[in-house]
């Protein structure tokens, strides 16, 4: 690690703030679970196109590097310093009405957000005990779900390989991950003590040690973001008296990933836009503070004029306000859709 050559290549913005001096400040520090700078900028080394190039080891690292990660922090997300991160997770506080209600135009709408739990390390340095003492304690918590919410846990070595590959293509479940995630050491003991709980209905899902120590879904067909948001807040209220999970005063739920902190939230729609150029629909969606990504999610493309639209700021935005935005900005597409 001493001899990493600076500066790094790429536009990341890993290589836009780990200067010289910021590197001599942090190569030697360690955080309590063993965290090294080489854990956080492993994936942006060998995966010079990442945007970020940077994944958390525990909640330690947000303190312990700061040096570097706040610039990130605040590029990304525009949250400085001195600012603290508000939550707002009450479904009642949401105006937010169906931008679709023909169904037209939204085949689905999903809203997940992050979480991992205090006390562990996160995935580029969690061991296979540590996972494992994770996933039990989720899956205790998830036992405890009622009514629309209980369902039953899949973990993913009791599954065949035609099942998974089936759940990975209805979105259900979650595969290994891919160049950025390995090369970050996300896919270690793969797939010990990972897995998926369902309900019924298959509209609640969880993903137990992915990317973070959980991903809670809320997802149904169409476009009622209300219901979805309401849905999720629910779950979440009775997991929260149960787990605790990793956060922080000024940086709200702390992720792997300093693209997910705040809210750990990603509320998106599956939108079909025949008529509207790549282009424009990149451009409205920017103009509404939205991402889109293709079809099946990052690093892919959209297939049958289908977009994965999403809010992209987590943090420093209530929960309650990136699903008001997600509304605007598809309602904001349809309108430019209809007019084409």
């Amino acid at each position: 690690m001493d001899s990493l050559p600076l500066p790094l290549p790429g536009q990341s913005l890993l290589a836009r703030f780990l200067t010289p001096e910021v590197f001599e400040t942090l190569k030697d520090r360690e955080t309590y679970f063993g965290v090294r700078l080489s854990h956080l900028i492993a994936s942006g080394v060998k995966n010079p196109d990442s945007a970020i190039g940077v994944y958390a080891g525990d909640e330690e690292s947000y303190t312990a590097f700061a040096p570097l990660l706040d610039p990130i922090i605040q590029a990304y997300h525009g949250l400085g310093p001195e600012d603290r991160h508000v939550t707002d997770l009450n479904p009642a506080h949401l105006e937010a009405e169906n931008p679709d209600p023909e169904g037209r135009f939204v085949l689905s709408t999903r809203i997940r957000v992050a979480r991992n739990l205090c006390c562990f390390p996160f995935g580029p340095v969690i061991g296979r005990r540590e996972r494992r003492m994770a996933e039990r304690a989720i899956v205790g918590a998830l036992g405890t779900l009622e009514g629309e919410l209980a369902g039953t846990y899949h973990p993913l070595p009791s599954l065949d390989e035609a099942t998974r590959a089936r759940l990975v293509k209805e979105h259900l479940l979650f595969k290994a991950g891919d160049r950025f995630l390995e090369a970050g050491g996300f896919n270690r003991d793969w797939p010990d003590a990972r897995g998926v709980f369902m309900n019924a209905e298959r509209t609640f899902l969880v993903w137990v040690n992915e990317e973070d120590q959980l991903r809670i879904i809320s997802m149904e067909k169409g476009a009622d973001l209300g219901r979805v948001f309401a849905r999720l807040a629910r779950a979440l209220a009775v997991l929260e008296a149960r787990l605790t999970f990793a956060r922080s005063e000024r940086l709200g739920y702390l992720t792997s990933c300093p693209t997910n902190l705040g809210t750990g939230m990603r509320a998106s729609v599956h939108i079909r836009l025949v008529r509207l150029p790549e282009q424009e629909v990149q451009a409205i969606a920017e103009d509404h503070g939205l991402q889109v990504r293709g079809t099946h999610g990052e690093h892919t493309a959209a297939e049958g004029g289908v977009y994965d639209v999403s809010n992209k700021r987590r943090l420093g935005i209530t929960e309650v306000e990136a699903v008001t935005q997600l509304a605007e900005g598809v309602s904001a597409l349809i309108r430019a859709e209809r007019g084409a």
